[in-house]
């Protein structure tokens, strides 16, 4: 076999003893292929005669400072996954019982406020169990606690439908079917969190866009369920669909975290300090006046449609394009967070007062098409609000406390959500319409928008407790709760 021999336009390979001769090239930032595999450019003989190709302009490497596209453990995409299943999961059975709260009512004689109360009863417990849900993840995992959450849940649509009161339907769907959400929902987010930690705003609004995709299709089924089968039918189908809990949970990976063994939490400070933690309580404060008329036209919008002389299926439409764009709302949102020019909390600031305003324009929707333009800018607007909210509190208390922080954040706003949807029927009663009840719902969104503006990184970017997303955290309080080093790559 012949020795190789460069072409015309390459320098000769350097004879014995003689210094190496190089052309004028940047420093290369990496080593090209051997000679046989020759890739044209700026080429220099090192011995023994490899190549050293220098990278073209055009192949520009950006600086670390700059952004570039979220990466993830092993695992990280799964765990979306079964996290967006999830949320899929957990936000239509919340949706799929308001739509059955009129044939419930009507079954046991029950009035509008009443009524509700099988709306916002698993909601609240679905939020008051957050910290429940943080400290069993935290303990035991993610995985094996919402695999159990998901059975609960199911459970406690399946006894719902042998209900022969009100007070079954408050104690078995109300309680049990949200106890397990609460399961489910916090340690999916803040497992999510934890994966993602640069791109948390993104990664919060991709997992709670299925709840979009999971309203979409109730929307209209329910009603149909209702017409086919009756409440009990509806509620039997709606456990077998809630028990898919079980196998989504199954997909929460746990991030193994270097150098630590599994075990319980040395120390249990988490939910002390943010119990004493100013801005962390000012901004749970916030969420709990959101609430109050956030979940408002979710829980009796149904009810409104039929009021404004709207028939079974347009009230189904109208549902379902509120729940329709509330998944692109929470996509958009969250993409415009990851954006570095404008702090999260000012985006989370404008699109709750956004939210209000809209909320407040829902009474003048008395046609169908009114009804369901508005509607529809409310669940794109409500949208929005949902993963600004749950990024929002790493940037409050830090990603070291973002599982404790979320689950406490949820208990606490667990009281305007249970009260809202009661106080709204309850208007409803005495009024003789959902007007006032629309109007009263609309007014809390700003009221708890007000707080936001107190929080310390809102007027000027500060790392504060929480920094920036992606920012070092406290140190971990739990086998689940690692340290940036074990999630974040260089960028």
């Amino acid at each position: 076999m012949g020795s190789w021999e460069p072409p015309r336009h390459l320098h000769p390979p350097p004879t014995p003893g003689s210094p190496p001769q190089t052309s004028e090239c940047p420093p290369p930032s990496h080593l090209g292929p051997p000679p046989d595999s020759w890739t044209p450019g700026c080429v220099s003989h090192t011995p023994p005669r490899l190549l050293r190709v220098c990278p073209p302009p055009e192949a520009w490497v950006p600086p670390p400072d700059t952004w570039a596209p979220p990466r993830a453990p092993p695992g990280g995409w799964g765990v979306l996954g079964g996290a967006f299943l999830q949320a899929a999961l957990v936000a239509g059975g919340v949706r799929a019982l308001g739509l059955c709260l009129r044939p419930l009512g009507g079954a046991f004689g029950a009035r509008a406020g009443a009524a509700a109360w099988v709306g916002s009863a698993p909601l609240a417990a679905l939020q008051l169990g957050g910290p429940l849900g943080s400290a069993l993840s935290t303990r035991f995992g993610a995985r094996p606690v919402a695999m159990v959450g998901g059975f609960l849940s199911g459970l406690g649509l399946f006894l719902g439908a042998f209900a022969t009161h009100m007070t079954h339907l408050y104690l078995s769907v109300g309680l049990l079917s949200g106890l397990g959400w609460a399961l489910v929902f916090t340690p999916s987010l803040g497992t999510v969190g934890r994966y993602f930690p640069a791109q948390r705003a993104l990664a919060t609004g991709l997992v709670v866009s299925g709840a979009s995709v999971s309203g979409l299709a109730l929307g209209p089924l329910v009603p149909l369920l209702l017409d086919t089968y009756g409440w009990r039918g509806a509620l039997l189908l709606l456990a077998a669909i809630s028990f898919n809990l079980v196998a989504a949970g199954a997909l929460l990976r746990p991030l193994p975290v270097p150098g630590e063994t599994p075990g319980p939490p040395r120390d249990r400070p988490g939910l002390i300090r943010l119990l004493r933690h100013g801005p962390f309580i000012r901004y749970a404060l916030a969420f709990v006046l959101v609430d109050a008329g956030y979940y408002v036209p979710f829980v009796h919008g149904e009810a409104r449609a039929h009021e404004v002389g709207c028939d079974e299926h347009r009230a189904g439409l109208v549902m379902a394009a509120m729940a329709a764009v509330d998944g692109g709302g929470r996509v958009a949102a969250g993409w415009l967070a990851a954006r570095p020019a404008t702090p999260l909390l000012r985006h989370l600031f404008a699109w709750a007062v956004l939210t209000g305003l809209v909320l407040l324009l829902l009474p003048l929707g008395t046609s169908f098409g009114g009804l369901l333009a508005l509607a529809s800018a409310y669940g794109f607007c409500a949208g929005a609000v949902v993963p600004l909210q749950f990024a929002g509190v790493a940037e409050v208390v830090g990603a070291g406390q973002l599982v404790h922080a979320i689950g406490l954040m949820q208990m606490f706003e667990s009281f305007g959500s249970l009260l809202g949807a009661p106080f709204a029927g309850w208007l409803r009663d005495m009024t003789g319409n959902y007007t006032i009840s629309f109007l009263a719902a609309g007014a809390f969104l700003p009221a708890g928008s007000l707080l936001i503006l107190t929080l310390p990184g809102f007027f000027h970017t500060s790392r504060g407790a929480g920094g920036k997303e992606g920012s070092p955290a406290p140190a971990p309080t739990g086998p689940e709760t690692p340290s940036r080093s074990a999630l974040e790559p260089a960028m």
